[in-house]
Formats: C-alpha cells, sequence, structure tokens
C-alpha cells in the first residue's frame, strides 16, 4: 500500500511517499480502508522530534476517515461500514489498523471529508467544554489559537454551552473576520487579550481560559483569570512550558486542569464514546460546523504541513487518499 512515511526527525522534507506493508490486525482490531486523514499540530511536533523517540520507519497522524475493510467474528463493526477512528500506528496511509474502542460508525448522510476532521478536534473540544473547563451559562471564555481546527470548535461550542462572551486569540488578525463569523464576540493578539479581557469584565477576568500555546501565553491567561475561574492546559504548541506560582491559585481559588487526548485514548478509551455519539448529533444537525481550509493529495503530504506550520490557513487541512 501507499503511505507516507519518515525515517529521521527533521522539517517536512524528511516525509517520503512510498510502498510498505499493509498492516495485519489482531483480535479487538479492525483494518479500515483509509479516505482522508487529517493533519493535526501534533504530527509537527512529533515528526521534528518534540515529543520524544520515534520507531522508524514512521508514519504519522492521528485520525482517519473510511471504510471498515477487515474484522473479526465477534467485532461490532461489518466490511463496509462508514467509520472514523484514532489508527493504532499512524493514519498517513490507504490501509490503518484500530482498536475496536477507538472506531466510531458515521451517519450516511456525512461525508468521509468532514468525518476525518472532526476526531481529535471535536471530541477533544467537546471534552475540554463539558468535562474539564465545564463551560456554563452567563461565563466569559478565552479561547486560544482560535482559528485552527478545535479554536474553532472551542469557540462554537463555548456559545452552545451558554456562554455570554467568547474573547479569541489570532496570531494574525486577518483571521478575525472568520473567528466573529464562527461565534467569537472579540477577536485579539496575544499581545493585547489580557488588557482586553479585563476591560470587558468590568476587572473580573474570565471565568475559563482554553490554553494550547504554553509559554509566556501561560503567565498572561493567569493575569486575565477570575478568581474561582478555571485554566485548561491542553498543549504547547508554543514549545515553551508554562509557568505560574501556587500562590496564583490558593488564594484566589483559581483552577488549573490539565487535559491530554493522547493520554485518554491509551488509558480511558471509554470516555470517548459517548462524546462520540453527541459530537456526530452536533455535526449531522449543523449545529457546529468545521471549515476545511485546504485538502492535499496524501502524496503531498510535506505541503500540508509546510501550510500548518505556517499557521496561514483557518479551519482544518486534510489528506486525501
Amino acid at each position: 500500500m501507499k503511505a507516507v512515511i519518515q525515517n529521521e526527525f527533521g522539517n517536512a522534507d524528511v516525509l517520503r511517499f512510498a510502498e510498505v506493508d499493509r498492516p495485519h490486525i489482531q483480535e479487538g482490531e479492525v483494518l479500515i480502508r483509509t479516505a482522508y486523514t487529517s493533519v493535526n499540530y501534533a504530527d509537527i511536533k512529533k515528526r521534528n522530534g518534540a515529543k520524544g523517540k520515534g520507531k522508524f520507519p514512521m508514519i504519522l497522524g492521528l485520525d482517519a476517515a473510511g471504510t471498515i475493510e477487515e474484522a473479526g467474528r465477534d467485532s461490532p463493526f461489518s466490511v463496509g461500514d462508514r467509520v472514523m477512528a484514532f489508527p493504532s500506528a499512524g493514519s498517513y496511509a490507504e490501509y490503518v489498523k484500530a482498536k475496536e474502542s477507538l472506531v466510531f460508525k458515521i451517519p450516511d448522510k456525512l461525508s468521509f471529508e468532514k468525518a476525518a476532521a472532526m476526531p481529535t478536534v471535536s471530541i477533544l473540544s467537546y471534552l475540554l467544554i463539558h468535562e474539564i473547563g465545564e463551560v456554563k451559562e452567563g461565563d466569559t471564555v478565552v479561547v486560544h489559537s482560535a482559528a485552527g481546527g478545535v479554536g474553532s470548535m472551542l469557540v462554537q461550542m463555548s456559545k452552545l454551552a451558554g456562554a455570554e462572551s467568547v474573547i479569541a486569540t489570532v496570531g494574525d488578525l486577518g483571521k478575525e473576520e472568520y473567528v466573529k463569523e464562527l461565534g467569537a464576540d472579540a477577536v485579539c493578539t496575544y499581545d493585547t487579550f489580557t488588557d482586553i479581557t479585563t476591560d470587558k469584565t468590568d476587572g473580573r477576568g474570565a471565568d475559563v481560559i482554553f490554553d494550547s500555546v504554553a509559554g509566556e501565553v501561560t503567565g498572561k491567561s493567569m493575569d486575565c483569570l477570575a478568581l474561582y475561574g478555571t485554566l485548561v492546559q491542553f498543549g504547547n504548541s508554543s514549545g515553551k512550558a508554562g509557568v505560574f506560582k501556587t500562590s496564583d491559585v490558593h488564594s484566589s481559588c483559581r483552577n488549573v486542569k490539565g487535559f491530554s487526548l493522547g493520554t485518554t485514548r491509551k488509558y480511558r478509551p471509554e470516555r470517548l464514546w459517548p462524546v462520540a455519539e453527541k459530537v456526530l448529533e452536533l455535526f449531522s444537525t449543523e449545529k457546529v460546523k468545521l471549515p476545511i481550509a485546504r485538502v492535499f493529495d496524501l502524496r503531498d503530504a510535506a505541503l500540508a504541513h509546510q501550510l500548518v506550520e505556517g499557521r496561514q490557513y483557518e479551519g482544518k487541512v486534510l489528506l486525501r487518499v
């Protein structure tokens, strides 16, 4: 089968379109013929070695949508089922294998293209909103990196959860119109969000802040987090650790919560099933949307990575397999 592999860490040039062996499934797994897969920022970090050691040759990719090609005798899935999944060993390939616990049937009316954009960003966003950040009616919410895939979902889901005001940060104000169309009430840069949040809440601060950037953004977020507020830290796209002091939280009764979808997939996959059903319903009823920024052919994965690294896109970047 065709796949995109890498034999060393490095920039996008290390990605190679190659012929590799088709995966063999074991008990409790299914084989999926991939229609589309998505490019997540985590793929960039894994490609360049920022996420630790790699076993080469390595196939990147967290999620995929396609059709069941093989399934076990007692599997809840059948050949021909349309699914989205979190594959076990990368998704930039014509065929991928996945544990049954990380595979979700999709309705016929949902395209593979839309389904491939969903798993990581939509399931993660729903968990962040409802189980980690616990956004409630009347809250002021700050969403960092709001024009990306997860940010696009967090803005919309915050509003659906009843947030009174969503303040979104972007690296380029050229993305302001896009983010406002998703429901953001104010759009600002990382240099100004602290002052804008403080001003728009009459000095009270935000109730919930979603931070996937870390670095100095974490400290700035603490500067505009309300008493009893919650800072949700779920990434570090800046490549730097966020820093705060214990005195920043105990006397103000504020919370700092961390969450990793990768950890949850590995140790508590059962948490994802009910969430997948809910986000599929949200997409099917068009209560949320996830604009597709670009679709590249699988062989052009390096170009897709360059686009994502340059952050000159809005929504989700896909690979057509």
